[in-house]
């Protein structure tokens, strides 16, 4: 499955992937209007066996399938916990 994975201008360390390259269209509007501006920064194919350094490939996968994008919000700071 090939992935395009774009930076967020308002939110910092946090990332969209599209499965359609500039397919902004999928994100929905509120979202999307909470990121702002989006840029590029790679094009990746994401195989079953693929290791990302933050997120569950199985779970990028599933939901460029289901929905079209995935978010990859920053790490929790120093003190946060994950849910």
């Amino acid at each position: 499955m090939q992935c395009f994975v774009y930076r967020s201008a308002k939110k910092d360390d946090t990332y969209v992937y599209l499965r359609e390259r500039d397919a902004f269209d999928l994100v929905p509007a509120n979202l999307a209007a909470a990121l702002g501006a989006l840029a590029f920064v790679l094009e990746v194919e994401l195989t079953p066996t693929r290791r990302l350094a933050r997120e569950d490939v199985a779970v990028v996968r599933a939901n460029l399938a289901a929905r079209g994008f995935h978010i990859q919000f920053p790490p929790p700071s120093h003190g946060e916990r994950a849910n």
